[in-house]
C-alpha cells in the first residue's frame, strides 16, 4: 500500500536538484548536483532495480528472509548486498528486512557517486530518501528535519550533518506512522551511522523498544552498545531524547 511521503514537501536542498524513482514498493526521492538529475535518473533505476532483483532472488531461494522477525544466519549462496542487512540486522537483535529500505537507498546513492556520464564527472552530491532512511554524501552541511507524525515537535527539529566525503545513512522509524511494522510506540526514532543499512536496522530495534516515555532513557542507553553508529534522537509525544554525536537545529539552519 503506498503513503504519501507529505514530509517530502519540506526539502529543500540548496544547490540540488531532485526526481523520483518508483519501481513496486521501493519510492526514493533523489537530490543531485544540479547538472546531473536528468542524466542520473537512468543509472538510479537501474541501480534500485539491481538491488531488488538481488534481494527478491534470495528471498527466493531462503524465503524464511522476507518473514523473520529474528536475525537469521549467513547461507553459501548469500550475496554481498544481502550479507549487509544479516549481519546488520543480526547486530541489533531485529529481522534482516528491517534494513531493506535503508540498504536500497545506500546501493543506489553509491551507484550515482561513481557514475560518469558524458560530458559530465561524477555528481559530488548525492542524497537518496527512501521512505525516511536517507543515504547522503554532501560537500555543504546540510540539515535533516525529524518527521514524528503527530508529535508536536514534528518537523520542528532536525540534525546538522556536517560534510562527509564518504556518505553517511540517517535513518527513522516509527511506531505511529506508516505500515512498516513496529513493536513500539515512539514517533520517531532516528540513528545516524555510517552504514545505512545499519542505521535503517538500529532505528527499528530500538523504536521497537519505546512503549512509553519511561523507555527512552533506557532506549538511549542501549544504544550506547550498538557498534558503528554515532548518533540517535527519540522522539514521543512531546518529549525528546538524544545520546551521540547529534547537533539539533531548528528548521531552515544550514
Amino acid at each position: 500500500m503506498y503513503e504519501p511521503r507529505t514530509y517530502r514537501n519540506f526539502v529543500q536542498a540548496k544547490n540540488l536538484k531532485r526526481f523520483t524513482v518508483r519501481i513496486e514498493e521501493t519510492d526514493l526521492y533523489i537530490s543531485v548536483g544540479a547538472d546531473y538529475n536528468l542524466p542520473l535518473l537512468n543509472e538510479a533505476s537501474t541501480a534500485a532495480s539491481q538491488a531488488r532483483q538481488i534481494i527478491q532472488t534470495y528471498i527466493h531461494a531462503h524465503p524464511e528472509f522476507q518473514t523473520s522477525l529474528k536475525p537469521l544466519p549467513l547461507t553459501p549462496d548469500t550475496p554481498p548486498l544481502v550479507r549487509t542487512m544479516i549481519e546488520a540486522s543480526a547486530s541489533v537483535g531485529v529481522g534482516p528486512m528491517a534494513a531493506v529500505a535503508g540498504t536500497i537507498a545506500e546501493h543506489v546513492g553509491r551507484a550515482l557517486l561513481e557514475a560518469r556520464l558524458a560530458p559530465f564527472d561524477r555528481s559530488p552530491e548525492v542524497i537518496v530518501e527512501n521512505g525516511g532512511d536517507i543515504f547522503l554524501r554532501s560537500v555543504m552541511a546540510r540539515t535533516v528535519l525529524i518527521y514524528a507524525g503527530n508529535s508536536p515537535l514534528s518537523m520542528k527539529v532536525g540534525i546538522r550533518v556536517d560534510p562527509m566525503p564518504k556518505g553517511l545513512g540517517v535513518c527513522t522509524s516509527s511506531g505511529t506512522v506508516g505500515h512498516s511494522l513496529s513493536f513500539g510506540r515512539a514517533d520517531a526514532v532516528m540513528v545516524i551511522s555510517s552504514s545505512t543499512t545499519l542505521a535503517d536496522a538500529a532505528a527499528t530495534a530500538l523504536c521497537n523498544r519505546v512503549k512509553t516515555e519511561a523507555d527512552i532513557e533506557p532506549t538511549l542507553a542501549f544504544a550506547e552498545t550498538i557498534e558503528r553508529i554515532q548518533g540517535v534522537v527519540i522522539i514521543m509525544d512531546d518529549r525528546l531524547g538524544v545520546w551521540g554525536a547529534v547537533e539539533l537545529v531548528k528548521p531552515g539552519a544550514e
